[in-house]
């Protein structure tokens, strides 16, 4: 079970985790363990909100495939249970970055004085440059 905030959880039913192997170099060890995590998560057959579900799907993410599903592969650990922890943070922080909502940008102009003062600056680092021209022979 994953929870993503106080009213809404994620079932293990719904998140399909399978041990698959790690690529790379490695020791002696590496063609016989599968400590990586392949994590398989359908956001149509989720019991995950409309709001969660329309969000996720209009996420342009290479994780999410065409048919709405989020794929993610975690094989930084050498353990399969730290893997697997790292898969189910990583399919978290992807669910709640696509809820959250941006503030509206709003368009403002520079005050009088501040545009004034930067034009004052320009004008006196020009005059400086120009007096230290002015000065070689």
């Amino acid at each position: 079970m994953l929870k993503l905030s106080n009213n809404v959880e994620l079932a293990a039913w719904e998140i399909e985790l399978s041990a698959i192997r790690s690529q790379g170099a490695g020791g002696q060890n590496v063609n016989k363990v599968a400590s990586a995590i392949h994590l398989r998560f359908d956001i149509q057959r989720s019991t995950l909100p409309s709001f969660y579900k329309e969000r996720l799907l209009a996420l342009q993410d290479s994780r999410i495939s065409k048919e709405g599903v989020i794929v993610i592969k975690a094989q930084s650990f050498r353990t399969q249970e730290q893997n697997r922890e790292d898969a189910l943070a990583r399919l978290k922080a992807l669910i709640l970055s696509a809820i959250k909502v941006e503030k509206a940008r709003r368009a403002t102009k520079p005050t009088r004085s501040s545009q004034r003062k930067r034009l004052d600056s320009k004008n006196k680092r020009a005059q400086t440059k120009a007096m230290r021209g002015a000065v070689k022979f």
